[in-house]
């Protein structure tokens, strides 16, 4: 036994530091085991993976699509199968995966996937292809599938703060002054982008989006500037982004994440609307409108040595700060009526929302925003029976939030506000005298009851589910 303890010990140390994503689910589809790369792959915790069935970590696989599933079912090894899902947060990924049947004398008893991250790189290719297609006249700029697709009528939401952004957005949108914006993850950075580049005068030239913590500082700079032959080792002539944005958008995300050194030559290109491509001694004129994105405030992000303060001052001609959900409550039943007429377009008027439901997404503080809430709504989509979203349909990060130990909402199918008190009361109750081992009167110092008071609830509760508090009380007190 303690050999095999050794050899499981050793066996998770490797595991733990290889660069590939280990993921191990059971025979039933429930992880147990999940290593730190996918984990950094698919933007998750160990924590929020670990006992948990596949499909409830990633909303948009089901049976059929889901390499680790397929492999439980059939047996048979997958090879090299490139797979694009969506975890349940709502971050979009791509990765390589092989996946294996694990066997125990011929019967299956779990599965293992070994992945590879190729987000970026394919996100980046699709762009790249999508321009080149462009330039070389195989479709029109308003034929784009991967440039600018939103507008503002695309930003849902009446709330008095979404209305103020979008008004102020609009007014930037008239001219080519930088405009930096910021706000949380799943708050709509980039549909306000697409926005501004569609209400401006640069609607009908490319806009090309590009994640600066997606890639490593030289090959970053190399994608933004160009490369000349023999720049570098394996360099060919190759445009940069600012020259094929040129007349358009170029959109920096997360661009506290860019490295410093790549910062000041940033500030350099736009001070002087000059590019200098990797290698070369020619300089460039590029009329490209720069937009930039962070997910934490910039004053922070400057404070933090993580964003140049002369790059901050020249980005931040006009600033944008996107509300996170919980700030625009008000706005979530359209955000509601929006996603279900969006994901089930068939159905438009039949879907209704019960109250619990509602009740939940007011309570919720929504860590994940918008992009969260579309995500529950489109998983609710797919697994609801009938024409009504409960709040058993609901992801189970969601449901987890509504427990009595946080004293929220009760997560239960009936929210009878009568009944749900009662519930409240019985379980903290229960949980009070679990804390204090039967002493009724700590138990009642815990609640900040009367000792008297919660005798008189303690022998309802006994009437109604058959617990002998009291008896249990009595016993341990005369005992001590």
């Amino acid at each position: 036994m303690k050999e095999i303890e050794i050899i499981k010990a050793q066996l998770e140390l490797l595991l733990s530091h290889i660069e590939e994503g280990i993921h191990i689910v059971d025979d039933a589809g429930v992880t147990v085991y999940y290593n730190d790369a996918v984990a950094k792959i698919e933007g998750l915790t160990k924590e929020e993976v670990i006992g948990r069935h596949i499909l409830e970590i990633f909303p948009s696989l089901d049976e059929e699509k889901s390499t680790l599933l397929k492999v439980l079912k059939t047996g048979e090894p997958i090879y090299e199968k490139e797979q694009t899902f969506t975890n349940y947060k709502g971050k979009r990924i791509t990765s390589i995966n092989t996946t294996l049947p694990i066997k125990v004398g011929g019967k299956i008893i779990g599965a293992m996937e070994i992945s590879r991250d190729i987000t970026s790189v394919k996100d980046l290719s699709e762009r790249i292809n999508d321009l080149q297609a462009i330039i070389y006249g195989k479709k029109r700029p308003d034929e784009k599938k991967t440039g600018a697709v939103f507008t503002f009528e695309d930003i849902i939401g009446e709330s008095r703060g979404i209305k103020e952004l979008k008004a102020l957005a609009k007014k930037a949108a008239k001219s080519a002054i930088p405009v930096l914006i910021w706000g949380e993850t799943g708050t709509g950075k980039e549909l306000f982008v697409q926005a501004i580049h569609n209400e401006s005068a640069r609607k009908n030239k490319p806009f090309i989006p590009q994640n600066c913590a997606a890639l490593p500082a030289t090959l970053l700079e190399g994608i933004l500037f160009g490369t000349i032959k023999g720049g570098f080792t394996g360099a060919e002539d190759r445009p940069g982004l600012f020259e094929l944005a040129d007349g358009g958008t170029l959109f920096l995300d997360e661009i506290n994440s860019m490295p410093m050194e790549l910062q000041a030559k940033l500030l350099r290109v736009l001070q002087e609307g000059t590019v200098r491509r990797i290698g070369d001694t020619r300089v460039r004129c590029v009329d490209t409108r720069v937009i930039t994105a962070c997910s934490e405030d910039p004053v922070e992000a400057v404070g933090k040595k993580r964003l140049r303060e002369d790059l901050f001052y020249r980005i931040n001609v006009v600033s944008l700060r996107i509300p996170p959900l919980r700030e625009r409550k008000e706005d979530i039943p359209i955000l509601v009526d929006y996603f279900i007429k969006k994901y089930s377009p068939e159905n438009e008027g039949s879907i209704k929302v019960s109250q619990a439901v509602m009740d939940i997404f007011y309570e919720y503080p929504w860590p994940g925003n918008v992009r969260e809430l579309e995500h529950a709504i489109e998983g609710a989509l797919v697994i609801m029976e009938g024409d009504t979203i409960l709040p058993a349909h609901l992801p189970l990060q969601i449901k987890s939030y509504f427990s009595p130990v946080r004293g929220n909402i009760i997560y239960q199918e009936s929210m009878n506000l009568q009944e749900t008190l009662e519930k409240v009361e019985r379980d903290l109750i229960k949980k009070a005298i679990e804390n204090t081992r039967g002493n009724i009167s700590r138990a009642a110092r815990l609640l900040g009851i009367p000792r008297q008071t919660l005798q008189y609830k303690l022998r309802k509760i006994s009437e109604i589910k058959g617990e002998n508090y009291l008896k249990e009380e009595k016993e341990i007190e005369n005992s001590s």
